[in-house]
């Protein structure tokens, strides 16, 4: 294992796992500091659809768009749940609801006000 050491001592290059990061001393790939907790940017509306794809039938209710991240996505995610009493999850930014709740969700997004519009069919 050939190992290279930066000026200030660290590493940055290992050849069993590629390029480090300086700052966390973890593989690039999986570097915790490169990835900071940032909303995706967008066109600033937030869109609210409905989806059946790939899930046997039963249909979800998709956000996108919307400019949280991290922590504050999931915490909006846990009071979307429970004014719609239904199940739920975020993944990969986008809020996923249990059931068609379109128009309770799109009501409620207002309220933070952003421009909430129906996407979809």
């Amino acid at each position: 294992m050939s190992l290279k050491k930066s000026k200030n001592g660290g590493l940055v290059y290992s050849s069993e796992q590629g390029r480090m990061c300086p700052g966390c001393g973890k593989p690039v790939a999986g570097c915790a500091c490169q990835k900071k907790n940032t909303a995706p940017k967008g066109d600033g509306i937030v869109r609210v659809q409905r989806e059946t794809k790939g899930r046997k039938g039963k249909g979800v209710t998709l956000i996108t768009g919307v400019p949280l991240a991290g922590e504050e996505l999931k915490k909006l995610c846990q009071e979307l749940k429970k004014k719609c009493g239904t199940g739920g999850a975020v993944k990969d930014g986008v809020i996923e609801i249990q059931g068609d709740q379109r128009d309770m969700l799109m009501e409620e997004l207002k309220k933070y006000g952003w421009i909430v519009k129906r996407a979809g069919g």
